[in-house]
């Protein structure tokens, strides 16, 4: 084979190589985050946990928007204190002082860092894309536990206070939403600018 030919092979080869690998480690990157906890990532679970330790953790609740996110957007509660293992419920507030239907999805972590991995929400706001009409206010829940494989962890058994924290970016509004019936009357009553002439 001529060398240019083959150099010309193995370039293209490579450029494929490192593009598919590009490709694959987004996503492998989240799998082992949500896998492991790493990087403050929280578990998910459809129950409660079947071990209630004694023992106490105090969870903090953060909460913030994207820059050009226009809600307001705060946790209910600042902090609280539950037991290992124990179910717990917790609310954020979310208020749209537009006069226009935003959508908007929630981005979460975890910190210390350490403690992403058994944290686990059963339910929460922030598994779906969440629609506030304007000037509505809503408290969106979260209902999770503190897994009491924590106190065994060489690393996490020594964690005291975890921060659960969230921040709402503005998203698309779902295809075929419709606009609320009242708006849609008075969006028919403004008059436009050929009314007015």
């Amino acid at each position: 084979m001529d060398p240019k030919k083959k150099t010309l092979l193995q370039t293209v080869g490579t450029i494929v190589v490192m593009g598919s690998l590009a490709w694959a480690a987004v996503p492998a990157y989240n799998l082992f985050c949500k896998v492991t906890g790493f990087g403050g990532v929280t578990q998910e679970a459809t129950a409660g946990s079947d071990t209630v330790l004694e023992q106490t953790i105090k969870v903090r609740f953060d909460a913030s928007l994207d820059r050009n996110m226009p809600w307001s957007f705060k946790p209910v509660q600042r902090e609280m204190e539950v037991k290992i293992g124990e179910t717990a419920l917790a609310f954020y507030e979310a208020h749209n002082p537009t006069d226009r239907p935003v959508a908007g999805s929630a981005a979460y972590n975890v910190t210390p860092y350490e403690a992403g991995g058994f944290f686990t929400k059963i339910e929460c706001f922030c598994f779906t894309e969440q629609v506030l009409k304007p000037g509505e206010t809503v408290q969106m829940p979260v209902t999770f536990y503190v897994d009491p494989e924590i106190v065994e962890d060489r690393d996490a058994k020594y964690v005291h206070t975890i921060t659960l924290g969230y921040t709402f970016y503005e998203t698309d509004l779902p295809e075929g939403y419709a606009v609320p019936q009242e708006q849609a009357s008075l969006l028919e009553e403004t008059p436009t600018a050929t009314d007015l002439n």
